[in-house]
């Protein structure tokens, strides 16, 4: 079966879908077969992301190895039982025509809300979290004090994930694995870094994740999108000296894929 990797938070601009593209192509590149869901049916950034990638290999003549990035079924309302939902038929057919024919499904969830997100979470091995090194982002986790010392008790998002875990738990399935990424973090030691760190860690033993390093904030990023390409591709298309930057991304790209520590996998590059 399929290990089913969801990221997701309830907050835009976290950097979910650069983190999916990453992880999905990174899997790809090392041999395993991935395929990717991208459930904000209404911005569609990772599924952008994908239609950009296609249309520069187009462009460009040449074929790089990737996920496959799949759009959820229809599904005819009439087949539906009464009290039954829509969208939980729609995600666990695109799960179940994809489960026995992947290594990796990567779901890549919106940034709020929504009963699709809902269920996915609960289809997790391993949850990925990305989060800006704020506290207005680390209130999606967690409520603190005016010091930002203390905990004062979980957010929505967090226990929608406790949800998550509860319906695995009573299904007999294995717990999820739950990472939260600390994604723009500053390169100096700042008062507010370090509260971040130490509020982390506080509720990461309260709670149950794992802490893993994300991505620094980089041009190389924004630019990376319309082209529909990782930090990975760049020298297949003819970059032949990575900048200092780029070097830079790339390590903590590897030591991002280190940190989920997915099964079976080995970094190799």
């Amino acid at each position: 079966m399929a290990h089913i990797i969801v990221v997701g938070n309830e907050k835009g601009g976290a950097g979910k879908s650069t983190v999916s593209m990453h992880v999905a192509t990174a899997l790809a590149r090392m041999g395993y077969k991935v395929n990717t869901l991208d459930l904000d049916l209404r911005q569609r950034s990772l599924g952008r992301y994908f239609e950009n990638r296609r249309s520069f290999l187009r462009d460009a003549e040449i074929d790089l190895p990737g996920p496959v990035n799949h759009d959820l079924p229809e599904i005819d309302p009439q087949t539906l039982k009464p009290g039954e939902n829509i969208y939980d038929h729609r995600l666990s057919a695109a799960v179940g025509s994809l489960e026995t024919d992947s290594d990796y499904i990567l779901i890549d969830c919106p940034g709020s809300h929504t009963r699709l997100s809902q269920v996915a979470h609960s289809l997790a091995d391993t949850l990925v979290t990305p989060l800006n090194d704020s506290f207005i982002d680390f209130d999606l986790l967690a409520r603190t004090d005016s010091s930002g010392e203390a905990i004062v008790g979980p957010s929505v998002y967090s226990e929608m994930v406790w949800n998550a875990r509860q319906l695995r738990a009573q299904a007999g399935l294995k717990p999820i694995d739950w990472v939260v990424l600390r994604n723009r973090v500053g390169t100096q030691r700042m008062v507010n870094k370090e509260k971040m760190e130490r509020a982390l860690k506080m509720l990461s033993d309260r709670i149950g994740f794992r802490i893993a390093p994300g991505f620094s904030e980089r041009v190389i990023f924004r630019e990376l999108f319309p082209r529909g390409l990782t930090l990975l591709d760049l020298k297949d298309i003819g970059v032949k000296q990575l900048n200092i930057s780029n070097v830079a991304a790339r390590q903590e790209l590897r030591d991002m894929m280190k940190a989920l520590s997915l099964p079976g996998v080995e970094i190799d590059f």
